[in-house]
């Protein structure tokens, strides 16, 4: 049995998220365009790739959160902003010789609920010129129900949106005025249920533990709560306090957060109860129905991380779009411009906003497919490598061997090439994740908690 108290005293250090590797820290500014036009210029046309959207705009700045947003409570720059992105979908097109086909797009933000049906329809009209669709085309798009008026539903249906992913955090009031995120459960439920009669069938709801004046018995009733409208995934985050990096988080009275103890024991329990009810356990923070394909996914070992967690996405290429939006190639990351300003006045220039970016080296891709799977598969085969570089594999095989020897909660094990972290251990499989981690620098880079 694991001392879970002595583990989290012990691994103290936070880590990274690993929803990419190497992590936006390392990217580098200034070389993003140069290696976008190279790995455009790379893509083959016969494989389909997916695209993220990032809508950076909120009409409430909720403490709590992490993303980049701008809270406006006027439309207007709303509007201009969605001029400013299908200006983008021009630009990029002007690069292209080819349609590429659209496997998964996910809208994120910010809130991009908010969009009305006129940007909507506007979004769906520079796809279209982008992009080739097709019936299997996912959609997704965070929403936050508070945004959902009439025409919300029906602008998103016209989108072409097959999965809706509902922001939860906490249905306690205390705890909603800790993080300035008022929402009732009714709001919540009636959103579902629009969402289901206008024929969407995958429903994502995201959850938070960690969060101030979250006692356990709050956190229970959310999760009961979330529970009782049936959603085919949830989302169980632990709740990232980084006042360095976001200001606002400030606002959060920090006596008000559980210890790192406490933390694990809401974590654990929620886990728990979702479980009891059916859910599968998917990561070390998802869970679903064992019929949804996420879930399918899981048990078939084609599983994939990357900036919105855990997905079914095995597109190689996600090329981003808007401001701060990350895209991935087979051997390269590129961010767009982070300040909204300045992304609009370079996309309004006729620039294409590609700003940091990183080119991956063959040990980047190697170490990227060793975290990805330890964080999905929670296992990973060193003698399946092999098509990889050698005396690198070996190099990897060998940290594995001196953390399983060194580690003293035994965490993994290693039978043969095949290191796994243990199921009681999962919980902690971003500190397992880090030994491999070639660019880990607590003391020069500040990540959140590891659980």
């Amino acid at each position: 049995m694991i001392d879970y108290k002595a583990v989290l005293e012990h691994y103290h250090r936070p880590v990274p998220r690993y929803t990419s590797y190497p992590t936006a820290p390392q990217f580098t500014p200034g070389v993003g365009a140069e290696l976008f036009d190279k790995s455009l210029g790379n893509l083959n046309p016969s494989e389909p790739v997916s695209a993220y959207i990032h809508i950076p705009f909120c009409d409430r700045l909720c403490w709590f959160c992490a993303c980049h947003t701008k809270h406006t409570l006027k439309y207007e720059p709303i509007a201009a902003y969605m001029e400013t992105l299908a200006e983008e979908f021009r630009l990029f097109s002007e690069r292209m010789t080819f349609r590429p086909r659209l496997g998964q797009l996910h809208l994120g933000g910010g809130s991009p609920s908010l969009l009305r049906a006129g940007e909507l329809a506007l979004l769906r009209q520079v796809l279209e010129r982008a992009f080739e669709f097709d019936g299997d085309t996912e959609i997704s798009v965070e929403i936050d129900p508070c945004d959902v008026d009439p025409g919300t539903i029906e602008g998103l249906i016209e989108l072409g949106l097959t999965r809706a992913s509902i922001g939860v955090q906490d249905f306690h009031p205390e705890v909603q005025a800790a993080i300035n995120r008022p929402q009732g459960f009714e709001i919540t439920r009636d959103v579902v249920g629009g969402l289901r009669d206008a024929g969407i069938k995958s429903i994502n709801i995201d959850a938070l533990y960690g969060l101030p004046l979250q006692s356990m018995d709050r956190l229970v009733q959310t999760i009961e709560q979330c529970i009782s409208l049936k959603p085919d995934r949830m989302a169980l985050f632990g709740y990232a306090h980084v006042p360095w990096l976001k200001k606002h988080q400030k606002l959060i009275r920090t006596d008000d957060l559980a210890g790192p103890y406490e933390r694990f024991e809401h974590a654990k329990t929620a886990a728990g109860l979702l479980v009891s009810t059916g859910y599968q356990a998917i990561g070390i923070d998802h869970f679903a129905l064992p019929q949804d394909t996420l879930a399918i996914a899981a048990r078939t070992g084609t599983m994939h991380r990357n900036f919105q967690g855990y997905t079914t996405d095995s597109h190689e290429t996600m090329i981003g779009f808007g401001a701060s939006s990350i895209g991935r190639f087979a051997d390269a990351y590129v961010q767009n411009t982070v300040p909204t300003n300045k992304y609009q006045s370079d996309v309004n220039s006729g620039i294409l906003p590609k700003d940091n970016g990183l080119k991956l080296t063959a040990e980047d891709r190697l170490r990227g497919h060793i975290i990805e799977r330890l964080m999905c598969d929670f296992s990973i085969d060193f003698g399946s490598l092999g098509d990889h570089v050698a005396n690198q594999v070996e190099s990897c095989f060998a940290q594995a061997q001196t953390f399983v020897a060194e580690d003293l909660f035994e965490l993994c094990s290693l039978d043969g090439t095949i290191l796994t972290v243990q199921p009681q251990a999962r919980s902690f499989a971003r500190i397992v994740a880090a030994q491999f981690d070639a660019y880990y620098q607590p003391e020069r880079f500040r990540y959140s908690k590891a659980v």
